[in-house]
């Protein structure tokens, strides 16, 4: 009798978890997170049915509840998932999302794992519509709070900006200190002895007459100094020299507000896709909020530094059209993926060259590029001689356009996603097979059997819609056949008038119709782009590229 009132004992515990969030540092240091387990915990210690142990405790120190992405709050849901609990205590909806779009997720999801939840300070009946609107109300307001404690911030923040009294860094500029108990109070920020006078002798090194030096002279000078630079490293590159010279806090005057966050629009190389991630964009010089900061140098020392960055801008091989390059700004190297410059050389003789062979900063790595220089004649007349023969036998181009209706030219993820769906179906279709072979051997009852089947129908509905959405988009990518007629039609008007082109008229041309030529060592790579429409032979690719997904 005894074993069996134990037994029945033990069947009446409930395993229970809690959850408890703070927001910032100064919560973390007030220890509320603690003071929320001790309530947590107390409530428990009432509760003679309800079992808790270490591991079950989960808490999220300096999260903020606006968003999802918690590393306690994520264990929370993958226990729940796999039924370790069947309670979660928390002190108050705003500790498990400040959105009430985000509280009415994670409830259903635990809901529908068997997990209730409960909060200390007002427990909720999920049948009473009076706790759901309550929920839906506290959860509005907390959201409410939040937007409107991020707009106060905010707007404290342009206050204290506009007064002068807050600086917009969170770290201090090469050359100044900031104070360690306030680091973005204006008035605290002093020069730093040392770094100050490298910033002194960069500016006389590139303003002053009798010293002229470039950004990369500069660097050199840095390095054989054996000076660490802004960050702490041991070699300095042109592009950090160049951003101290630009940063109008060293003529005292910083400002706020110079730049704002977008989404990203450029690739950072013609053989890389845009972004991903936010990119920042210049504001208008008059939404700027000038802070006074101690200046480094003059104003006039400051304005020559910037004539002198101008000019060079001005003055960049980019812009020298002394040697006449066909495929300038056109070439990559294959190995590095690095734009490759043409250079003639004192003999006479032009050459495309890696900028891999001259990068600083990959030299010191031990990473320079180690292809040989491109003859610069040689690889124009190839390039020209495999354009016009492509523009002299449109099949070339029917050909291609046969390939890709076939699918050869869907992008590798696209075509590996496709292969792992079509496998996972190929999968499910098999499950499905052994599990009539197990119910006809009567290994498994009719309810399950049924139960099992439903789960795989959904599987596999749920999979096929997913395989006709990414065949959709495949389509999209390789309806190319109805512009055949319109890419005949272009390479016989332009066949003609191959022969008789001017170079300026063949850079035109290239520029109109080659995306990337690759080159290495032993091979070249030619990347055409064909206009499909009449619209598409206005412009040359390059300036689509900017933009180009």
């Amino acid at each position: 009798m005894n074993s069996l009132h134990h037994l029945t004992d033990r069947r009446t515990i409930m395993e229970i978890a809690l959850y408890a969030r703070v927001s910032t540092e100064r919560q973390q240091q007030t220890q509320t997170i603690e003071q929320q387990l001790t309530r947590l915990q107390a409530h428990v210690a009432q509760q003679p049915s309800w079992h808790l142990t270490e591991q079950h405790i989960y808490r999220d120190d300096g999260y903020s509840g606006a968003k999802l992405d918690r590393p306690g709050l994520d264990r929370l849901r993958d226990h729940a998932a796999f039924g370790e609990f069947e309670l979660v205590l928390i002190t108050d909806p705003d500790r498990l999302a400040r959105k009430y779009v985000h509280q009415v997720l994670i409830i259903e999801e635990l809901t529908r794992t068997g997990c209730q939840v409960v909060f200390l300070e007002r427990p909720m009946n999920d049948d009473d519509p009076h706790d759901q609107l309550l929920l839906q109300i506290r959860g509005a307001f907390a959201e409410y709070e939040r937007t409107l404690i991020a707009d106060r911030m905010r707007r404290g923040r342009q206050a204290q900006l506009r007064t002068g009294r807050l600086v917009p860094w969170m770290r201090p500029p090469y050359g100044y200190l900031a104070d360690a108990e306030h680091p973005r109070d204006a008035n605290l920020v002093r020069l730093d002895p040392v770094t100050s006078a490298v910033v002194v002798q960069i500016f006389v090194w590139y303003t002053q007459p009798q010293e002229r030096l470039s950004l990369y002279q500069i660097a050199k000078h840095l390095n054989d100094s054996q000076i660490p630079t802004p960050m702490g490293g041991n070699h300095w590159n042109a592009s950090t020299v160049r951003a101290i010279l630009c940063n109008p806090a060293y003529a005292g005057m910083t400002y706020a507000g110079r730049t704002q966050h977008a989404s990203a629009q450029r690739r950072k190389s013609p053989l890389l896709p845009v972004g991903p991630g936010d990119s920042k964009r210049p504001t208008p010089p008059d939404t700027w909020i000038p802070i006074p900061v101690a200046a480094i140098v003059t104003q006039e020392t400051y304005d020559l530094a910037q004539a002198r960055l101008e000019q060079n801008k001005q003055m960049a091989r980019r812009n020298n059209d002394t040697n006449d390059y066909l495929l300038r700004s056109l070439v990559s190297c294959a190995r590095c993926r690095l734009a490759c410059q043409g250079v003639t050389m004192g003999t006479g003789y032009r050459y495309y060259i890696c900028r891999g062979h001259t990068d600083s900063l990959r030299a010191a790595k031990g990473e320079r590029c180690t292809t040989r220089y491109t003859p610069a004649t040689a690889l124009e007349e190839l390039v020209w001689h495999d354009l016009c023969q492509m523009l002299t036998d449109p099949t070339l181009i029917t050909r291609e356009l046969g390939r890709a209706q076939a699918g050869e030219w869907l992008p590798q993820a696209l075509q590996a996603r496709r292969h792992t769906l079509q496998q996972a179906l190929a999968q499910l279709d098999r499950q499905q097979e052994r599990l009539l072979d197990v119910y006809l051997g009567e290994i498994v009852g009719r309810d399950e059997f049924e139960r099992k089947r439903q789960e795989l129908t959904q599987s596999r509905s749920g999979l096929a819609q997913q395989l006709r959405q990414l065949e959709a988009q495949a389509q999209q990518q390789i309806e190319v056949a109805q512009f055949a007629n319109h890419i005949n039609d272009f390479c016989q008007r332009l066949q003609p008038t191959l022969a008789a082109l001017d170079f300026v008229q063949r850079r035109q041309l290239v520029e109109l119709l080659i995306d990337r030529v690759l080159v290495d060592d032993e091979q070249v790579e030619i990347r055409y782009v064909i206009p499909t429409t009449p619209k598409g032979e206005e412009h040359p690719f390059y300036d689509l590229r900017t933009n180009h997904f």
